[in-house]
């Protein structure tokens, strides 16, 4: 058995339902320190919904008075969602097991593998590599998959205070599709929110000239949103998108006007657009329609783009050496925690296995995948550091 595939099951075994870490922080703790990390705890939230995070940096750094070598940041996290009903799984989502060529538990492929990964990585990197050219630091916490408010979000706005630099970032997310390494993420779409009420006069559905239908007068400005161009997107990204989630109105009763209507929608939203630009125009429309309403909005995350660049090119060169693969550069999906990265960060991208079975029943991973994972990293260290070394020697 390798030594990531081994580190992986260890960390599958652990049931880190989001916020529980359930020690994996600890078991990751053991295997860094050795390597030469310093490890930080930054624990964050109340006692009921405890964040377990960890910053740890090689000591070559924290031992210096002051290091001018960029840092390069492997973060990922050790929480995962919920298994769903045991019945349905073909084995104890938090028990390995190995099955045509597949390893099944939850976290398989989001985002134990990766970790696993990433430490070994980095161990086989600095054993070649004892005086790297660069920094290296791990960030890792218990809240990606939950509502994210005190894992690596707290953690950046505590290194924005303390002046952490962070130069290049890898997020271990599930980016591949097809074979590791033919997709990575080099940017996110933003994403915020809106909960709109607006108000009417409830009344008897037989006299509407004694009452005021909301729901009537918000469909002509909901129309218009949902209708609306709100950019055309660029190379990297989408057009920004709106749609509705939920529409709440009535009292229940078919001989109601109801006197307000709740409506949720959301924008996934790209560089072209701001999130101040967009709640402009949306209150635009409302208030030309009329409406007597109430906004709250709430942003998730701002979307980040990392153009092609040192890091790109280092992960694409060494997904090109390892797999032959050339590899897309893709804005698509969800969020992830890079967001909160990318604001004091320049370079980030996430890559990681395929992400066809995360979140399910049964998710795995192909053991296949996982060494050539492991060394796609590694190699992501060894181009950084002859990029490195080929600019120290050039000065």
């Amino acid at each position: 058995m390798s030594r990531t595939l081994q580190l992986t099951e260890q960390l599958i075994s652990l049931p880190s339902v989001t916020p529980e870490d359930a020690g994996c922080l600890e078991l990751l703790a053991d295997a860094l320190t050795p390597m030469g990390f310093a490890c930080e705890r930054l624990d964050s939230g109340p006692e009921d919904f405890r964040v377990r995070n960890l910053w740890a940096k090689h000591t070559a750094t924290q031992a210096a008075i002051k290091s001018d070598k960029p840092v390069l940041v492997f973060a990922g996290h050790t929480d995962v969602v919920p298994p769903g009903p045991l019945k349905e799984w073909s084995s104890p989502p938090f028990v390995p097991m190995h099955r045509d060529g597949k390893l099944y538990g939850r976290g398989a492929s989001d985002m134990k593998t990766s970790i696993a990964a990433f430490v070994v990585a980095v161990d086989e990197f600095l054993q070649a590599t004892p005086e790297p050219a660069f920094d290296i630091a791990f960030l890792l916490t218990s809240d990606e998959e939950g509502p994210s408010i005190d894992g690596t979000k707290v953690v950046v706005e505590t290194f924005k205070k303390r002046g952490e630099r962070l130069d290049w970032c890898i997020v271990g997310e599930p980016t591949s599709v097809k074979r590791t390494g033919d997709m990575i993420k080099n940017g996110r779409r933003g994403t915020m929110s809106g909960k709109l009420t607006v108000n009417g006069v409830q009344g008897h559905i037989a006299y509407p000239q004694l009452a005021r239908n909301p729901i009537h007068e918000a469909l002509p400005a909901l129309t218009e949103l949902a209708t609306t161009v709100w950019d055309r997107g660029n190379d990297f990204f989408p057009p920004t998108s709106w749609q509705i989630s939920n529409i709440h109105g009535g009292t229940g009763a078919s001989n109601v006007i109801p006197g307000h209507v709740v409506i949720d929608f959301n924008f996934r939203f790209c560089t072209e657009s701001s999130s101040e630009s967009l709640q402009k125009r949306v209150h635009e429309v409302l208030d030309r329609h009329g409406l007597e309403y109430s906004l709250v909005w709430t942003i998730g995350g701002q979307p980040f783009l990392t153009t092609p660049g040192v890091l790109v090119g280092a992960v694409q060169a060494a997904i090109k050496d390892e797999t032959g693969l050339d590899t897309e550069l893709s804005t698509t999906g969800g969020t992830s925690d890079g967001r909160f990265i990318a604001q004091i960060c320049p370079e980030v991208i996430e890559m990681g296995p395929p992400n066809a079975s995360i979140h399910k029943i049964d998710e795995h991973i192909a053991v296949a995948d996982i060494e050539p994972l492991k060394n796609i990293y590694r190699k992501t260290l060894e181009q950084l550091q002859r990029q490195q070394t080929t600019l120290t020697t050039a000065a």
